[in-house]
């Protein structure tokens, strides 16, 4: 006897479950954004390197995007779980290099260990930049200018110049004033239920 879905459906008591959740993507975004922002005017030579930098890397550049990275995974979000999960722990772990040293816990890392670091880093957004061309044109900006801010870092750190290294923190923070745009622009969008400022939503098949 051939039953169809919906007559199956009918006979038992089926349970649809919707998600009516938040987007936790723009507070991944802020998160990552505000932090990179403030580092990398640090990077540019605007300020030292202080507790603010590093309290914004431990809560909101590092516990924030945890957060929206477990959150992203409960959606089943491959990649924003990986993203902003990753990032949150780079954060953590930017911070700790920083730390630890001075708490003596472990030696300061040398400048081609610092080369190793950033330069994985980089490797890692690279391959997420690929992702993002299946998303839309404003993660394509982030993830793009991230990737060069890596190698920029990287090849800052090799050559020991600091004019490389002040460009990068300029180019860093383009990089996190565009993910900024991109967590606000989906606010305002969902807020007011049209496209206030446009993401670039990519069509499906290009």
């Amino acid at each position: 006897m051939n039953i169809s879905v919906k007559q199956l459906e009918s006979q038992l008591n089926v349970v649809k479950l919707e998600d009516v959740t938040a987007n936790p993507a723009p507070l991944g975004l802020m998160g990552f954004g505000m932090t990179t922002v403030l580092l990398n005017l640090h990077n540019a030579g605007l300020f030292d390197l202080g507790a603010m930098i590093l309290a914004m890397g431990i809560f909101y550049g590092g516990c924030a995007q945890i957060i929206a990275g477990l959150m992203e995974w409960k959606k089943n979000n491959t990649f924003a779980c990986t993203a902003f999960t990753s990032y949150g722990f780079f954060w953590l772990t930017l911070v700790g290099l920083v730390v630890m040293p001075k708490m003596g816990l472990a030696d300061a890392p040398d400048q081609m260990a610092m080369v190793a670091y950033l330069s994985m880093w980089g490797l890692f957004t690279a391959v997420l930049f690929v992702c993002s061309l299946k998303l839309n044109r404003a993660l394509q900006v982030v993830f793009a200018s991230l990737t060069l801010l890596f190698f920029l870092l990287a090849l800052g750190d090799y050559t020991g110049s600091s004019t490389i290294k002040q460009i990068a923190g300029i180019e860093g923070v383009f990089c996190g004033l565009s993910a900024i745009y991109a967590a606000l622009a989906q606010v305002l969008n969902e807020v007011y239920g049209k496209v206030i400022a446009p993401i670039g939503e990519v069509v499906q098949g290009e």
